[in-house]
C-alpha cells in the first residue's frame, strides 16, 4: 500500500484544527497539508454544540493561555467575521451576584477583566442599574461586559474549511478514524481505519479523544479526558422577551464551569443552561447514552475519584437538575424570577472534554504539548471557540518558527 506524504498532518476538524490548517496554508501556501476527521462534516462535536458565545476574557487568570488567546482570538474572530460575512452581534452580557457571598467573587472577576485589558466594564451597584440593561433580572450587584457577543460558529467552521481547501488548496479526508501514530526518524506516520499517511509534522486537535490520540505517541500521558454533558432548555417564543442580552451568574471559582445562564442565539431564540453532568459516553448527548469503553476510562482514572471526593455534592446537584425540570427552573429563577417550568422547552446538548490529572485537578487552562515535530492539544475547553484563531496561529508559529514570524 502506497503512503501519501505531506509536510503536516492535522487531526480533527473542529475550530482549533481548522484554524491550524488555515494558518498553515495561509502562511506557507506551497506546503502540503492534510486534515483528517473521523466525522463526515466539520464542527460535529464541541465546536458545533456550544452556546455560540464570543467570550471577552474576563474570567481567566491574567497571563494564562486562556487569557492571552481569548483576547487575541476575540479580536481575530471579529476581523475574520467581518471579512467573510459570518453573522455575529456584540450584544454584551451581565454577570450578576444574587447573594452577599457572591459580591466578593464578582469584584475579583471585575479586577481580572481590568488586568486582562478589557475596556468599558461597568459596575452595576443596584437592582435598578441591573434592570436598566435586563429589566426582568434580579440581583444585588453586577458587571456589564460590552465586549461579549454571539456568533455562528458552525458557519465559521464551514468558511475555514472552504478557505483551506478552495482558496489555498489544502487536502482533507473525512470519515477516517485515526487508529495509530508512529514517530520514526523525524517523520510521523498516521494510520487510519482506511489508509496510511506520512508527514514531517503532526498536530492533533482531537477534542473529546485528545487523550487517546496523545497516548499514541506519549507513553506517559498524564491527562485523562472526563466528559461532562451540558444540557440546555430554550425559552418558549412567548417568553424570549425576558432576556435582552446574555445573563450569567457569578461562577464558583473552584469549579471550571460557569453555571446555568441565559444566552441569546445568533440564529434566534434564547437558551437556558447548561448544567454540567458526568457523561457516560464521550459523544453522548442524551442522558441514557452509554459507552463501556468511555465509562471504563473515566472510572479507572485515579484522578476521577478525587474529583468525586471534592465535588461529589455539586455533581449530585447537577445530576438532579438533569433529571428534574423543576430543579433546573429554580436555578434559572435565581436570575429571572418570572421564568416558570412551563416556559422551558427542550433544547440541545453538548459534551465538554475536560482534562483531569492523576491528582484530581481539573485542568483549567489550555494545555498544548509539543514534543519534537508533534503537537497535541490536550485541553481546549471554553473559550476555545473564541480563541481558536489565536490558538491555531500560536501552534503554527511554533511549528514553522522563523518562517511563520516572517509572514
Amino acid at each position: 500500500m502506497s503512503v501519501k506524504k505531506y509536510d503536516t498532518i492535522v487531526i480533527g476538524a473542529g475550530l482549533v484544527g481548522l484554524s491550524v490548517v488555515y494558518h498553515l496554508k495561509r502562511k506557507n501556501p506551497d506546503s502540503k497539508v492534510l486534515l483528517i476527521e473521523k466525522e463526515k462534516t466539520v464542527a460535529k462535536h464541541q465546536s458545533g454544540n456550544n452556546s455560540g458565545v464570543m467570550h471577552s476574557g474576563i474570567y481567566y487568570a491574567p497571563g494564562s493561555l486562556k487569557a492571552k488567546n481569548c483576547i487575541a482570538g476575540y479580536n481575530s474572530l471579529i476581523e475574520f467575521a467581518d471579512e467573510h460575512g459570518i453573522p455575529y452581534e456584540l450584544c454584551g452580557k451581565i454577570i450578576v451576584a444574587t447573594t452577599p457571598a457572591e459580591v466578593t467573587k464578582l469584584k475579583e472577576i471585575h479586577d481580572r477583566g481590568i488586568r486582562n485589558g478589557l475596556q468599558n466594564l461597568r459596575e452595576l451597584n443596584s437592582l435598578q442599574e441591573i434592570q436598566e440593561i435586563e429589566p426582568h433580572c434580579t440581583g444585588i450587584k453586577g458587571i456589564h461586559v460590552p465586549q461579549t457577543g454571539i456568533i455562528d460558529y458552525p458557519k465559521m467552521a464551514e468558511k475555514l474549511l472552504e478557505l483551506y481547501q478552495h482558496t489555498y488548496g489544502g487536502e482533507a479526508v473525512f470519515g477516517e478514524k485515526v487508529v495509530n501514530i508512529v514517530s520514526n526518524k523525524g517523520t510521523v506516520q498516521v494510520e487510519t481505519d482506511k489508509g496510511v499517511y506520512e508527514a514531517d509534522n503532526m498536530v492533533s486537535c482531537a477534542g473529546l479523544f485528545s487523550d487517546r490520540v496523545a497516548s499514541m505517541t506519549e507513553k506517559e500521558n498524564d491527562l485523562r479526558i472526563i466528559p461532562f454533558r451540558g444540557e440546555y432548555y430554550k425559552l418558549s417564543k412567548e417568553k424570549e422577551h425576558l432576556v435582552k442580552t446574555l445573563i450569567y451568574p457569578v461562577p464558583d471559582p473552584s469549579f471550571p464551569f460557569l453555571g446555568v445562564h441565559f444566552t441569546r442565539m445568533i440564529r434566534g431564540g434564547v437558551e437556558a443552561g447548561p448544567n454540567a453532568v458526568l457523561a457516560f459516553k464521550r459523544e453522548g448527548y442524551k442522558f441514557q447514552d452509554f459507552s463501556l469503553e468511555d465509562t471504563k476510562d473515566t472510572l479507572s482514572w485515579p484522578g476521577f475519584w478525587k474529583i468525586v471526593a471534592k465535588y461529589g455534592q455539586t455533581g449530585m446537584g447537577e445530576m438532579y437538575r438533569s433529571l428534574s425540570k423543576a430543579a433546573f427552573t429554580r436555578a434559572l429563577q435565581k436570575l429571572i424570577p418570572e421564568v416558570q417550568e412551563s416556559d422551558l422547552v427542550p433544547g440541545g446538548a453538548g459534551v465538554r472534554a475536560q482534562a483531569c490529572d492523576r491528582n484530581g485537578k481539573l485542568i483549567d487552562d489550555f494545555n498544548i504539548l509539543k514534543s519534537a515535530n508533534i503537537v497535541h492539544v490536550r485541553n481546549a475547553p471554553s473559550p476555545a471557540a473564541t480563541s481558536s484563531l489565536a490558538i491555531g496561529n500560536h501552534i503554527v508559529n511554533e511549528l514553522l518558527g522563523e518562517k511563520a514570524a516572517a509572514v
